[in-house]
């Protein structure tokens, strides 16, 4: 247990409870230190404040940036109370014990989040404030440290039961915290850096990656479990800004658990794919992780339709995502199947008014879709280590024909739909599609023969379900992920009836490829881009 708190230092940028904060603590006698808006909004409360250049004797200079880096405020937190050479240090230099330090930082990740230029964020960027609550979090044992405004009730309540200090158990959970603050702020500053400067973080391509990287997040849902019952899990956000999961509004249902969330973002982020000016209403139906219909179509509710015949077997407790508002006609298709999760930009009254009769259906709006072409950076977690690699932002490096019969213009359009999607399909990844619309996906195989395969096997359900007696696969296009090693996954879907290939090439066997693909009259495209997707 410390002496009681008989000063505190209250420098903060979000001054969310700080009045009641600052009354509280005078209330209790304990003399408040402060500094320049803080200061002035406990002043204009009526809470009696020492300004920290009267305590120390030396003003602020250099517009602020010089006003708390002085040994009396330094000397104060550090101090060891029960270290004799301490405690004849404080005396020989005037230096007063600070027991409290309230301090949060410049909003350095809010002005990024707006799209700040480059003085301005280097303008929020806090120095002080690390030093002073790094100070008191190493000091913990003498000094307690609040970095969130959530925390001041914590920390009144714990005054009052220990006559006027606070337990050593809270000070370490506080000191806890605060180091995790400035660790998750230094993270965000060291990244925009990094971006600023050409090197990871940013814009990857041709970029040296940095000696060290740094990654941090905000808790924003502790979870029930994660991916299964006996795994513990959360969800923390970072400061991209970008639509999303991360940043979307529930509306209604149950809350989301882990897998609804990795399902959700593999669905936005297809249905970002296909921007709504150019390509209208779009629609991609997920189930663990991977689409099992995917469509684009002149109404919302027509490119839903499109995308749930693909395969009406997996769709059901599927991931619906929207690339525009969500209205009532497709609304009321959604809910005609048990559906987990809708996301869109925005859903309209009528929609939720529909939606509303299924309670347990989450539905998420997020204002916006996210731009597919912008980079970023995905983290994957080995034993020891951390893989990093750059945001697979781009979907065709050159298109060129390869073969003798050229595509018609309605095929390469189908192409490119084909090959967008196969981009999010798990590897290895077959996607035939007709008209705009899958009609049948085969994923995350050992073989690439095998996900021909069951794509062709899809593509026969869903004619048989739509009560067609050819399966869909005839006259389609196919696209693959990566390239046909041999010729046997191309012959595999020609002979499923597909008409036009679109693979990146690279493969030591192209020429046999190609030549397989002559002999059968069907038409190829190479990208020059693959897209494994593990």
């Amino acid at each position: 247990m410390s002496q009681p708190i008989r000063r505190a230092l209250l420098s903060v940028s979000d001054k969310s409870g700080l009045v009641e904060f600052g009354r509280f603590l005078a209330e209790q006698g304990i003399e408040i230190l402060s500094t320049g808006g803080t200061a002035k909004a406990l002043v204009d409360a009526g809470v009696a404040v020492t300004e920290v250049s009267q305590h120390t004797g030396f003003p602020e200079i250099m517009d602020g940036r010089v006003k708390t880096l002085q040994p009396k405020i330094h000397g104060g937190i550090l101090a060891i109370r029960d270290n004799a050479e301490h405690t004849k240090a404080m005396s020989d230099h005037g230096i007063s014990a600070i027991d409290l330090v309230c301090v949060n930082l410049y909003p350095f990740e809010e002005t990024r989040a707006r799209g700040a230029g480059f003085d301005e964020s280097v303008e929020n960027i806090d120095i002080g404030g690390p030093a002073m609550i790094r100070a008191a979090a190493k000091n913990h044992g003498d000094v307690t440290v609040v970095v969130e405004p959530e925390d001041y009730d914590r920390v009144k309540q714990d005054i009052i039961e220990n006559n006027s200090a606070t337990s050593d158990k809270l000070r370490l959970e506080l000191s806890a915290r605060a180091f995790a603050r400035t660790a998750s702020y230094d993270a965000a500053i060291s990244g925009w850096l990094a971006g600023e400067a050409g090197a990871a973080g940013g814009d990857t391509k041709g970029a040296e990656w940095p000696k060290r990287i740094t990654f941090a997040g905000e808790l924003k849902q502790t979870m029930r479990y994660g991916e299964n019952p006996h795994q513990k899990a959360a969800f923390y956000t970072n400061s991209e800004n970008r639509p999303g999961v991360a940043t979307a509004t529930q509306l209604q249902g149950k809350e989301l658990s882990y897998n609804n969330l990795n399902d959700t973002d593999a669905a936005f982020e297809i249905a970002a794919e296909f921007e709504a000016k150019t390509y209208g209403a779009a629609c991609a139906i997920i189930k663990h992780a991977n689409p099992c219909g995917v469509a684009v179509g002149g109404s919302l509710v027509d490119a839903y339709r499109r995308a749930y015949s693909c395969d009406t077997e997996s769709a059901f407790g599927g991931i619906v995502a929207l690339n525009r508002t969500l209205d009532a006609e497709t609304a009321t298709e959604i809910i005609k199947i048990f559906t987990e999760v809708v996301i869109a930009p925005e859903v309209d009254d009528a929609a939720r008014e529909i939606l509303a009769a299924k309670k347990n259906i989450r539905v998420l709006t997020t204002g916006n879709m996210p731009d597919a072409g912008v980079g970023g950076l995905m983290v994957k977690a080995l034993a020891g280590g951390l893989l990093v690699q750059g945001r697979d932002n781009e979907i065709f490096a050159d298109l060129k024909v390869v073969t003798k019969r050229q595509p018609t213009d309605k095929e390469m359009d189908d192409l490119r739909f084909a090959f967008t999607v196969a981009k999010h399909v798990k590897s290895n990844a077959i996607v035939y599609a007709r008209d705009n619309m899958t009609v049948g996906i085969g994923a995350g195989q050992m073989s690439r023969v095998n996900s021909c395969r069951i794509a062709a096997f899809r593509a026969e359900q869903a004619a048989k379900t739509a009560g067609d007696n050819e399966s869909w696969a005839k006259g389609s296009v196919v696209a693959s992920d990566a390239f046909f090693p041999f010729s046997d996954g191309l012959l595999e879907a020609i002979e499923a009836g597909a008409q036009a290939v679109i693979q990146p090439g690279g493969s030591m066997r192209d020429a046999e490829v190609i030549e397989a693909a002559d002999k059968a009259g069907v038409t190829m495209v190479m990208t020059g881009m693959r897209h494994f997707r593990h």
